[in-house]
């Protein structure tokens, strides 16, 4: 049954995470990858974007929830699902229940920003509101649990991380001589998979995070050599405001180099950088990749960099620079 938090016992291989891409490969875009010389002279290293904002939906989520989705279909295991989200995964998990014919339920912070609601529900998916803290999110995914929806936990899960790391699997294949790879890091189902299919797959590379300062709770955890159970989030990145798993901060902390903590201004920065050398709108939590190597710069240069552009749902009318 897919429920939130599991153990260390269950952390998932590179062969799950194939498994899941021969699962998914008929549903997901294989997504492209952009390279400009220009950019990575702004830079002084060599950087790719795996565009993930190119995804369906919009973002990297549709790959675990399609997982998620298939493998209950694999067991013959029927009924509505449910699962609480900022925006991207309920909207991946709209569409990929969609796609077999099921119903979707999706608790939303009741300042969630308004396009990702409107994606939620485009995408055919009930959008239930709740307070702006984990806490209520997850008790609105317990009561819905409670009336007789199977649970899809947005990170905390092995099918939804293998569903993530199927990414990088592209992205080994797309550029096999990375010697870095950056992903952002909130719940930590993306950097979870992606840090797994990386270790296999381009053996010696470095995997880092990268976190908005307002959300560092990561970072925190790590410092402390435990996962903090309290922390509230206050930043632009709103895909990044969850609190990391624990399923997934163990597979972090064995396998993730370290997190970079990136401020706001960093974060609006990253974003109009990418607009002015590709003429691609992402969303902050997709920045933070392109904001950790500006904040840190020493440790990238002249190194070829894979970053991972998680989505690209963003409310035009809040976008926090000026094209």
């Amino acid at each position: 049954m897919l429920m939130g938090h599991q153990t260390a016992e269950q952390i998932p291989t590179y062969d799950d995470i194939y498994a899941a891409q021969q699962r998914i490969k008929g549903q997901i875009r294989t997504t492209p990858v952009l390279f400009e010389p220009q950019f990575n002279a702004a830079l002084a290293c060599e950087l790719w974007l795996k565009c993930e904002n190119l995804q369906r939906t919009g973002a990297f989520k549709f790959r675990g929830a399609s997982n998620a989705i298939a493998r209950l279909e694999e067991t013959g295991r029927k009924g509505e699902v449910a699962t609480h989200s900022s925006g991207n995964h309920g909207a991946a998990l709209a569409l990929a229940a969609s796609v077999h014919k099921r119903r979707a339920r999706i608790v939303m912070p009741d300042n969630s920003v308004p396009t990702k609601i409107e994606a939620v529900q485009r995408y055919g998916g009930e959008v239930i509101f709740c307070a702006p803290t984990q806490q209520q999110r997850e008790k609105g995914l317990a009561d819905l649990v409670a009336e007789g929806c199977i649970p899809i936990p947005p990170y905390d899960h092995a099918d939804i991380i293998c569903g993530q790391g199927t990414a990088v699997i592209e992205l080994a294949k797309q550029c096999p001589e990375l010697e870095v790879l950056i992903a952002p890091v909130g719940g930590g189902g993306l950097i979870s998979g992606s840090a797994i299919a990386a270790k296999a797959l381009l053996p010696g590379i470095e995997v880092m995070g990268a976190e908005p300062e307002g959300a560092a709770d990561t970072a925190l955890s790590l410092e402390q050599g435990k996962r903090v159970e309290q922390f509230t989030p206050d930043t632009i990145a709103d895909g990044l405001r969850a609190m990391v798993g624990v399923l997934n901060f163990e597979i972090i902390r064995k396998h993730v180099g370290g997190v970079i903590t990136v401020s706001e201004a960093g974060i609006i920065d990253a974003m109009a950088l990418v607009w002015r050398h590709f003429r691609m709108l992402i969303e902050p939590s997709s920045a933070t990749v392109i904001a950790a190597v500006m904040t840190q710069p020493e440790l990238f240069a002249g190194r070829r960099v894979g970053t991972i552009i998680s989505g690209g749902n963003i409310d035009l009318e809040r976008l926090p620079f000026k094209p």
